[in-house]
């Protein structure tokens, strides 16, 4: 039986952390629609048009190592806002969210956009300046050297560029259970998701 979660909210607010612990609680499939975007900025960077990237995309194209990197990360965000990537990825996304067993698909418009119907929707933010701090320490922990207001500045640009779109911007479903990560902790925000969605599954 199909039961579908969507988790949407801006970068480095914690949806990727609780999406993967809440598709391991439920024993569901888990796909970082992101990663999608990632890998089409990672061949844009390469010199392929984006448009043929993302029409192109094959699932070992989402293991590469290099996908979390600022780079990739602000050409994502940038391929993000092509209307014709986007037709080209939606497909890809809705197939595995109705997979038998059950799905999280976490992303930025995945509640409004993709799964519309999804039985379960959350949609995870933090301030900025959370975020921001939250990105720096996990990139100077992977052994990049990065300062604090240019990793800010990053996300804010990034937040303004999802949320000012013209093709499925960033916002929460209408239905969504919103949940604010600045004051929780990784278990605090995680319990906090599994029991609204048993809320759901249980209505």
């Amino acid at each position: 039986m199909a039961f579908t979660i969507a988790i949407d909210g801006p970068a480095a607010a914690g949806k990727g952390t609780i999406s993967k612990a809440v598709a391991a609680h439920y024993g569901f499939a888990h796909l970082d629609t992101g990663l999608l975007y990632r890998a089409v900025g990672k061949q844009v960077l390469t010199g392929v048009t984006a448009i043929e990237a993302a029409q192109n995309l094959r699932a070992e194209d989402l293991q590469a190592d290099d996908l979390r990197t600022p780079e990739v990360a602000q050409a994502a965000s940038k391929v993000a806002v092509i209307p014709e990537v986007r037709a080209a990825l939606v497909d890809f996304q809705r197939v595995f969210a109705r997979r038998s067993g059950g799905a999280v698909l976490d992303g930025r418009d995945i509640g409004t956009v993709i799964c519309p119907d999804a039985e379960a929707k959350l949609f995870v933010s933090a301030s900025a300046e959370i975020r921001a701090d939250r990105r720096f320490r996990e990139l100077v922990a992977n052994g990049l050297r990065v300062d604090f207001e240019t990793v800010l500045d990053d996300v804010r640009q990034r937040d303004a560029r999802d949320m000012g779109r013209k093709d499925a911007p960033l916002r929460p479903a209408d239905d969504a259970i919103q949940i604010d990560t600045s004051e929780l902790s990784i278990d605090e925000a995680i319990a906090t998701a599994i029991r609204a969605i048993d809320a759901r599954r249980a209505g």
